[in-house]
């Protein structure tokens, strides 16, 4: 069962939201004044010490309230980590990577509505963006290839952009064949495909207005917008922009030496 994270610390964020500002403006005001009549009527110390005490919910929502509200405001509108879930991004990114993402690259959203509150940037081709795919709840990672308008065609592992051939040249990694891409807004990035494979996913879409076109980089072995459509601009979270660290399995170790800034 996946856990919507982001529900369930708004969630949590209101309740000792909540709670902080009733102790504020009600509950202290209460036991201020059951001190005063104990100190009146000359009871001891341990009673008063008692009427004091704010009980564990109220000490706990009140501690606890300005850590959360700051994750929130971070993860919901600057930074977010994510870790890669799967192989479809490889070789640039693998499983077991921790990646950071921009959160107002694309603008400001509401969380867990995704409303747009403040225009920013566009997705542009080329990026790696970290969405929500309209098949699945959880958050998928791929490049952006389609803007709203282009005509995008995938044939016999060949990817054409506006009827223009995205051109490659070959590299020599192991046990797949591999090529730099040249020619899409200027990023610097390899493509995988494996040997032997068939192609998959042929085909040609029209992008619509308002949504995304993407791919994964490991072409044989990625689940994106060949299969299951386009990305509407509601559902992006961000644009992913560095990775900070690798980390397969509780069995491991953490490790830095994967850490660089994304193309």
């Amino acid at each position: 069962m996946d856990i919507d994270f982001p529900l369930v610390l708004v969630i949590a964020v209101f309740v000792t939201g909540v709670i902080s500002l009733l102790d504020k403006v009600w509950f202290s005001k209460r036991r201020q004044q059951a001190v005063q009549e104990l100190q009146q009527q000359g009871a001891g110390s341990e009673l008063i010490e008692s009427a004091q005490n704010e009980g564990a919910i109220i000490e706990n929502a009140k501690g606890f309230f300005p850590i959360l509200l700051l994750v929130l405001v971070l993860r919901s509108f600057l930074v977010e980590p994510f870790q890669i879930p799967s192989g479809s991004m490889e070789p640039g990114l693998v499983k077991g990577d921790f990646i950071l993402v921009n959160k107002y690259a694309y603008g400001f959203r509401l969380p867990v509505l995704g409303t747009k509150v403040i225009e920013m940037d566009d997705p542009a081709r080329g990026d790696i963006m970290v969405f929500i795919p309209p098949h699945d709840p959880r958050y998928f990672i791929k490049r952006v290839i389609g803007l709203p308008g282009d005509q995008i065609r995938y044939s016999n592992k060949e990817l054409f952009v506006n009827g223009e051939k995205i051109l490659h040249e070959p590299t020599n990694l192991p046990m797949a064949s591999s090529s730099r891409v040249l020619e899409l807004a200027e990023k610097d990035y390899t493509v995988q495909h494996y040997r032997g494979l068939p192609s998959k996913g042929d085909g040609e879409w029209i992008v619509p207005e308002g949504h995304y076109f993407m791919l994964g980089d490991n072409r044989d072995n990625s689940g994106d917008s060949r299969f299951w459509g386009f990305v509407p601009d509601e559902n992006i979270v961000g644009k992913a922009f560095a990775v900070w660290m690798h980390w397969e399995n509780w069995g491991s170790l953490p490790s830095f030496d994967r850490n660089k800034v994304l193309q």
